[in-house]
């Protein structure tokens, strides 16, 4: 309905109802034709007003763009479908495929709206990256000729092949998907890519040499001894990618996080610690309010007593610029300890949390190899100074190299983790001045992975997820308030196998997909379990930077670039010979997508009621374990 036509409706419809009542009671034949038409308006109006309302619900797209949903990374996503009682009836879909090639340590993606239908977004450290039919498992495209990983020559590390890491990072208004992958050759190097999301497609002018680009105080990036464990992240038209070294601190490496403007890749700005090591070990990699971007350090060497950047949580501004001021940067009083006993303070990466009636109310979470949890008031981390709240030993184990959450019930605030002791464990933080930290729950659960959240409407039916990575490698949920089980595993069919440590699932449309070695997982609600399409997660609020200048968001597609053109054979997914030498920009082999067939979100119903509550486990406190 046009305007002209809406407000023509409106005006006859106040014409007629303004008539007297007598005129209501006339036959039909003595109304004139002017009435009719106005019924007619007055009855479309109010359809027009209730289609309005339900076309929102049912035509929103669902779209998981990068690690833990969010870039202040708290795990949270919203699904009218996962009440505890269906959770707990959670099975594995065995008519999806979910087939691919390579170890996985990255979280999948789950991208609607483009011409293939819903997508499962994977890659696996044989930098090879999948499209899969997010029903199905099958292939809709797939490219294995990004280069080849390395599995030799590194000074040290515990990944092999070392490929893609760090989860990838999707830009909606542009369709494309940017991830950084390690190609081995004379001279091994980090690769910045950006593909067409839909078709796989390398965007023109993709992908960065960080080599060559990435410099920040005299030093120039070296990615013989820099890994990219953590996931990227994209603030305003700006792709942000950091690095630690390789497990076993070996190597000049520093912590780097470097930012490539994606309208326009040559743009290439970078930010390192002063002091050698510093490693962003974090699986969440660079977190966000919106504006700002935090990242939590690991252990440096070699300072002289002077800080240089390591055991920090450090607030980047656009670019990434950091201002070096002490409103920019937290560290611990002990930070020259922690450095000497090699017990870094960034073994999770950042959670940024919000704590209604707190003062500060908008913090920042680190978690420590030191077995602490300390919070810090994002609009100024203070330098070198006591945290804003500090729990200690609120792990019986180490914390390294996983994502927290964060999540708000009407109990309070809390944030979750799982340590490397089999132990998941949720503290409540306090809406109080100063807040504090306080123990909510504990549950023995083995595996080394981190957790997400599900709710159904973003304030209620909170349940924590975690997977028994490199443990029993199952799925499990708790009650978030009690950490009562909600999911206990499922049966035989519900056995995951080469999961990987530090990963985390996601949920869209109902499931649950988990990537694993040669394999992405689907889980699916007991039939007959409506899911509608949930609502956004809301996103921290942005801390004020009187110096960050935003990027502006790319208003155009960035045009793909595929030199070459499939050739037909009888395999539907051809592999194309990889060349000895790495190019600046791979040829694109893409794989002719097959016909999506569009899923039906049937209409939400009533939620049930949650079952009471139980006492959770005690949590076991193991002894802390070597650093590997």
């Amino acid at each position: 309905m046009t305007m002209a036509l809406l407000f023509r409706c409106i005006n006859s419809a106040a014409v007629m109802l303004d008539k007297p009542a007598a005129h209501c009671g006339r036959r039909w034949h003595g109304l004139n034709r002017g009435r009719m038409k106005s019924s007619i308006c007055i009855f479309s109006f109010f359809v027009g007003i209730l289609w309005s309302a339900v076309l929102p619900s049912v035509n929103a797209q669902v779209n998981v763009t990068q690690e833990h949903n969010n870039l202040s990374r708290n795990g949270v996503y919203i699904d009218a479908g996962f009440t505890p009682s269906a959770a707990a009836g959670l099975t594995r879909d065995l008519n999806f495929d979910g087939t691919i090639s390579g170890n996985v340590y990255a979280q999948p993606l789950y991208i609607e709206g483009g011409p293939n239908g819903p997508m499962i977004i994977a890659v696996t450290e044989s930098n090879t990256v999948y499209g899969l039919n997010a029903a199905t498992g099958t292939v809709i495209w797939q490219r294995t000729d990004i280069g080849p990983a390395v599995t030799s020559g590194l000074p040290c590390g515990n990944i092999n092949p070392a490929g893609i890491t760090g989860t990838p990072v999707v830009d909606l208004a542009s369709r494309s998907l940017f991830f950084d992958a390690l190609i081995d050759g004379a001279t091994k190097k980090h690769f910045i890519y950006s593909l067409n999301v839909d078709t796989g497609a390398t965007h023109s002018g993709w992908p960065v040499d960080v080599n060559a680009t990435a410099t920040y105080n005299g030093m120039t990036f070296d990615s013989l001894v820099q890994e990219e464990r953590g996931a990227l992240a994209l603030v305003n038209g700006i792709v942000y990618v950091s690095y630690s070294g390789y497990n076993g601190d070996c190597g000049a490496y520093h912590g780097w996080v470097v930012g490539v403007d994606i309208n326009n890749p040559s743009n290439v700005h970078a930010w390192a610690t002063t002091a050698q090591k510093g490693g962003i070990w974090g699986h969440g990699g660079v977190a966000s309010d919106g504006t700002n971007m935090f990242v939590v350090t690991g252990n440096t060497t070699g300072t002289g007593g002077t800080w240089g950047g390591g055991e920090a949580i450090i607030r980047l501004q656009a670019g990434p610029i950091w201002s070096g001021q002490p409103t920019d940067y937290w560290a611990p009083t002990n930070w020259l300890s922690l450095d000497n006993g090699d017990t870094d303070l960034g073994g999770v990466s950042a959670t940024v949390i919000d704590v209604p009636g707190a003062t500060p109310s908008q913090l920042v979470l680190a978690l420590g190899k030191d077995h602490n949890a300390y919070l810090v008031n994002r609009n100024n981390l203070g330098g070198i100074a006591a945290p804003v709240a500090q729990g200690n030993n609120v792990s019986g184990a180490t914390n390294r190299g996983t994502s927290a959450v964060s999540y708000h019930t009407s109990q309070g605030t809390y944030f979750a983790f799982h340590d490397d002791g089999n132990a998941i464990s949720a503290f409540k933080v306090t809406p109080t001045n100063p807040p504090t930290i306080v123990n909510a729950w504990s549950v023995g659960q083995n595996g080394r992975g981190s957790p997400w959240v599900t709710t159904t409407d973003g304030t209620n039916s909170f349940i924590v997820w975690v997977a028994g990575v490199a443990g029993d490698q199952r799925l499990h949920a708790y009650n978030s308030d009690t950490g009562a089980v909600v999911y206990a595993g499922g049966g035989a069919n519900e056995l995951m196998s080469g999961t990987r440590q530090w990963n985390t699932g996601i949920v869209a449309r109902g499931r649950i997909y988990f990537g694993a070695d040669n394999k992405v997982y689907a889980f699916k609600l007991p039939s007959g379990t409506p899911t509608p399409t949930p609502t956004p997660t809301a996103t921290a609020t942005a801390t004020p930077t009187a110096t960050a200048t935003a990027t502006a968001t790319p208003t155009a597609t960035p045009t793909a670039t595929a030199t070459a053109t499939a050739t037909a054979t009888s395999t539907p997914t051809p592999t194309p010979t990889l060349t000895p030498t790495v190019s600046p920009t791979p040829t694109a082999t893409i794989t002719p997508p097959p016909t999506a067939t569009p899923t039906a979100t049937p209409t939400a119903t009533p939620r049930p009621t949650p079952t009471p509550r139980q006492m959770a486990t005690p949590r076991p406190h193991p002894t802390l374990p070597p650093r590997p």
